[in-house]
């Protein structure tokens, strides 16, 4: 049994408790031994029964004088038990565990009980403690100890996981990799001395550096990974790099509606760059909401279709994917270029549909397709297809997007995102792909009015609300977290309450439309469709508004407690808005009152840009999921944090000079096998 041993044969678990494993993420015995606790039990005061006092959690060790079943009043099942030491005795209850009585008459030794001490009467009580039985020659798990408390599923708790973890630590699996003069040079414990305190530490002082060291490994070898995965697509070569008409480009540019902003034309050469490279171009393109990156990406397809090559963009939903098809066709056709759309309720791509020949080759029906995962589909073929454009990649899934580029021989890739992520995040999470970012918003959108309003002012806002959408004819938005009202958060507005409450109460006199994720796509587009024309007021909807919908008439922006989401989504929020030159406002109501939540959301009163709150919500906030998106594929960091911005930079520092020095990590066979055998070293390049 070695690191890479599939978790189902580690001793005590097989098939089927492998398979409850994996919903945490656990495959080989190392994902068991890097499943870290996420808090510790102190159970490390062992006591006499003698000293026993009210209120304290220790450890007791003893043996049971007396154990039996029996039943209260009311017929409840309840386990007595009295447990005595060299200084003393004490009862012990537990409620409804009558296998208890077989498993310990049965066992003549010690035991050790873990739990709080109380009064019953005058007499000291032990009631529904945890168990251990104490084996000779064997150190304590359960007890007796600082104890790991894991993230748990179903099936799957954290006395289980300890057991098999602490076995899992006797064996020879757990060996150094990593070159002894970093570890030195950084001061980092060894591999298996942090493997064995993260789990079983002898103080709670001792857990930081251990997860310090463990941290910097994880974050170490994703940051080789990607430059394993940089190197091996920069192996690609293409026979036919894109030729730039640069006379038909800046026609194209000319005819466009609006100016390029200088940022927006400092990623365009950028892009021309790549696509004049012999080798395929793999891009993130980072920036605010309507800061003009499907503009960009139009500009990439232009140039793609004048050499005979086709574009796919795929979008995580069918708003956004329909918003951009709208968007490309106001660009696109006018150049004669013909864009299609393939989303789950709309599609030009049919299995009868046959390719078209002109030219004397084949090149199918479209020269743009748009879509969701309907591209996917097996029967969505396109010939030639030289540029895959993928947007907010975090929502797609590793699989998901090696499909979408298999679409074409090794095309080039960019890839769009409105998420604000620092930048030194953004070298972790995409470490494999260039990065260019749109730092401007077009000319003449005017910054976006952003307050904070305490409940006592709610009523003045909504009559401001009225005011300004009865005479100027501008639209609102008003966002709640939740369809449903939710009972065990009753303060948090939730869209279909709230929409029932304006309509009948706040504004009986305005038109309100109702917008959720469990409409179905053909109800969001008529939703949508009434309010871009004008044909309601106020539409009050779920976060389902993030992405995709741009309505210039929408000047107000309303979110509803805007405590429970994160800064960097607020301000996608309220990207939503601030769409023409007219001005726009941000209206932020909070249900907590508390200091640390307002204090949090006047940022957003004076941080205009997304990189500025991306940086203010990882220091406030802390780690944890980016923005609460799962970054499927690029998995979440299991032990180190995106907040660990100084480990981060260590890291890549450190993987940059490794690889720099053997790429193939020919004098380190064990750390090869951990890159090479990592989720993101599996995969193509995407």
């Amino acid at each position: 049994m070695d690191w890479h041993t599939p978790v189902r044969f580690v001793p005590g678990i097989g098939p089927i408790l492998a398979t409850k494993l994996e919903k945490l993420e656990i495959f080989i015995a190392g994902d068991l031994l890097t499943h870290i606790p996420f808090r510790y039990e102190d159970y490390s005061v062992i006591s006499k029964i003698a000293n026993l006092q009210a209120g304290e959690t220790v450890t007791v060790i003893g043996q049971f004088t007396t154990l039996k079943n029996a039943y209260t009043k009311r017929g409840f099942n309840l386990q007595k038990a009295v447990i005595t030491d060299e200084t003393g005795s004490l009862d012990v209850t537990w409620f409804n565990q009558p296998f208890l009585v077989k498993t310990f008459n049965s066992h003549a030794g010690l035991v050790a009980l873990v739990g709080k001490v109380d009064m019953n009467g005058f007499k000291l009580v032990l009631p529904s403690p945890q168990y251990e039985i104490v084996k000779p020659n064997t150190p304590l798990i359960h007890s007796g100890r600082i104890v790991p408390i894991y993230p748990e599923t179903a099936g799957i708790t954290s006395k289980w996981l300890r057991t098999r973890i602490f076995s899992l630590l006797e064996t020879s699996i757990t060996h150094e990799y990593l070159p002894t003069t970093l570890i030195n040079t950084l001061g980092f414990i060894s591999f298996p001395d942090a493997l064995s305190t993260i789990h079983f530490p002898k103080s709670l002082n001792q857990v930081e550096a251990a997860r310090r060291r463990l941290a910097f490994d994880e974050l170490f070898i994703r940051q080789f990974e990607a430059l394993m995965k940089r190197r091996e697509w920069n192996k690609h070569i293409l026979t036919k790099p894109l030729q730039i008409n640069e006379q038909r480009l800046q026609k194209l540019i000319a005819s466009l509606p609006f100016t390029l902003t200088p940022a927006q034309e400092k990623v365009i050469d950028h892009i021309i760059a790549d696509l004049k490279s012999n080798k395929p171009m793999n891009r993130l393109l980072q920036g605010d909401v309507g800061s003009g990156k499907t503009v960009v990406a139009a500009i990439a397809m232009y140039i793609t279709y004048l050499n005979q090559g086709k574009s796919l963009i795929m979008a995580p939903t069918e708003i956004l994917a329909e918003q951009h098809y709208q968007t490309l066709n106001e660009f696109l056709t006018p150049s004669g270029i013909k864009v299609g759309i393939q989303t789950g309720s709309k599609k030009d791509i049919k299995p009868s549909s046959p390719p078209l020949k002109l030219r004397g080759g084949r090149v199918g029906l479209f020269d743009v397709l748009v879509g969701t995962h309907a591209l996917l589909e097996k029967k969505v073929k396109l010939d030639d297809v030289k540029l895959v454009v993928i947007d907010e990649q975090h929502r797609f899934g590793v699989k998901q997007r090696s499909i979408l580029r298999e679409k074409g021989e090794s095309p080039h890739v960019l890839t769009m995102t409105a998420t604000p992520i620092p930048r030194t995040v953004a070298l972790t999470l995409y470490g494999d792909l260039d990065l260019s970012v749109i730092d401007q918003m077009p000319k003449g959108r005017k910054t976006i009015k952003t307050w904070v309003v305490s409940q006592i002012k709610r009523a003045a806002a909504y009559g401001w609300i009225r005011t300004q959408v009865k005479n100027t004819s501008q639209q609102a938005f008003i966002v709640c977290p939740f369809i449903e009202p939710s009972e065990s958060i009753s303060t948090v507005k939730a869209a279909t309450h709230e929409f029932n409450h304006l309509r009948a109460d706040v504004f009986p006199d305005l038109r309100l439309a109702l917008l959720h994720g469990k409409l179905t796509y053909r109800q969001k587009q008529t939703v949508l469709t009434d309010f871009r024309h004008g044909k309601y007021d106020i539409l009050v909807c779920t976060p389902v508004v993030e992405v995709g919908i741009d309505i210039p008439q929408a000047t107000i922006m309303l979110v509803e407690a805007a405590e429970r989401f994160g800064l960097a989504q607020l301000h996608q929020l309220r990207g939503r808005v601030g769409r023409s030159d007219t001005q726009s406002y941000c209206l932020l109501f909070t249900s907590e009152n508390t200091s640390q939540a307002l204090g949090r959301l006047k940022h957003l009163e004076t941080a205009a840009t997304g990189a500025e709150l991306a940086e203010l919500d990882f220091k406030i906030r802390g780690p944890g999921q980016i923005y609460g998106l799962a970054q499927h594929g690029r998995d979440q960091l299991k032990i180190a944090t995106f907040g660990d911005l100084q480990l981060i930079e260590l890291a890549r520092i450190e993987a940059q000079k490794l690889f720099a020095a053997d790429s193939t990590l020919s004098q380190l066979p064990l750390l090869k096998e951990r890159v090479r055998s990592g989720k993101i070293g599996e995969i193509v390049p995407d």
